[in-house]
């Protein structure tokens, strides 16, 4: 049996669609650096999906390079960005927004979420402080959507930390690398527009959502930080060949193909979800997304050694183990059923 892999929703290269679309436009001749005519398509066909018909948008090669060129490019020297402290940022991108000079100041989240009100506390404690301005001054909130939990955040908490962040006057990052599995997941309540108002600036995640790789960057008022393209390439986040990006994005936004192959991640997870749930394998959370976290004795997962590849999440205190299993818009059906026999 050919070993099948839920490590990550990027295991497969490109969609179809992208891979026929570059091999059709491969000979013909375009600016570089985004200046191409593909890149100016793309970016009509999000200001439509987002609504935003002034909006800046920019396609930058990956999401640790998006997270610490928008970070960077918003923050001051002496600030820093506040994150769950199971966010991203402050996890699993290897220190990078601290190496460009910005502490990530985590918050205790549940199942992946800040709240408004734990934020709204971390505030009035700082601006108390009599020796604030010896520490790291807070100037972003950052968020995944969804979360390293696969949880979503719901319209309403979304609405309560934009007043939290008007109130303070910190701009909203959402980190939206798996963007397309949050929106078509049935429990979400929130469409691409009114995220995009809900923020200032945010990015639709292609790495993981069926292009090679890319993310494209949207400030929603058109608002960009000045020499917003500068910065991208300070930080090895620009393509030379920027139409590489552009036709991607271009495909993905043409025909609902984005949101059509979203589904099927979602679909298959919660196939996979009710698989251990018959199988009497619990769940650490009711995730709503593509990546689901049955927790499993390591006897119990001796049959998939060597024939099905996974990530270890956490060990409880018990033994067990959380695991990760992530579908994307490739898997299938046969593999969700491959699975199954093993178990």
């Amino acid at each position: 049996m050919k070993c099948i892999s839920f490590t990550c929703d990027y295991n497969e290269g490109a969609h179809p669609r992208i891979l026929e679309r570059l091999s059709q436009t491969n000979l013909d001749q375009e600016p570089g650096y985004g200046d191409d005519s593909f890149c100016a398509a793309a970016r009509n066909k999000i200001r439509e999906a987002v609504n935003c018909k002034d909006a800046d948008v920019f396609f930058l090669v990956g999401g640790t390079q998006t997270n610490a060129t928008v970070i960077d490019a918003m923050l001051r020297s002496y600030e820093g960005v506040i994150a769950a402290h199971t966010g991203h940022i402050a996890v699993h991108e290897s220190g990078a927004i601290e190496a460009g000079g910005h502490k990530v100041i985590t918050l205790p989240g549940k199942h992946g979420k800040l709240d408004a009100g734990s934020i709204r506390a971390y505030m009035d404690a700082f601006l108390a402080d009599e020796a604030k301005d010896h520490m790291v001054q807070p100037g972003m909130i950052y968020i995944s959507f969804p979360t390293e939990y696969g949880t979503l955040y719901s319209a309403s908490e979304l609405y309560e930390i934009k007043a939290v962040s008007e109130h303070y006057s910190l701009p909203v990052f959402i980190d939206g690398a798996r963007l397309g599995y949050g929106l078509a997941s049935p429990e979400c309540d929130l469409t691409l527009p009114t995220l995009a108002q809900l923020c200032d600036v945010f990015y639709i995640g292609g790495t993981k959502v069926g292009a090679l790789c890319g993310e494209a960057v949207v400030f929603p008022k058109g608002d960009a930080p000045a020499h917003f393209f500068t910065t991208i390439k300070q930080h090895g986040a620009l393509l030379a060949k920027g139409r590489l990006l552009g036709i991607q994005f271009d495909t993905l936004f043409t025909d609902g193909l984005y949101m059509q192959i979203s589904r099927n991640a979602i679909e298959r997870a919660m196939e996979l979800r009710q698989l251990f749930i018959d199988k009497g394998i619990p769940m650490l959370l009711d995730s709503p997304t593509n990546q689901q976290f049955p927790v499993m004795s390591r006897e119990q997962l001796k049959p998939l050694e060597g024939k099905v590849r996974y990530e270890i999440w956490e060990q409880l205190p018990d033994g067990r183990l959380v695991t990760r299993f992530a579908t994307s818009w490739a898997t299938t059906g046969e593999q969700i059923r491959m699975l199954a026999e093993l178990l």
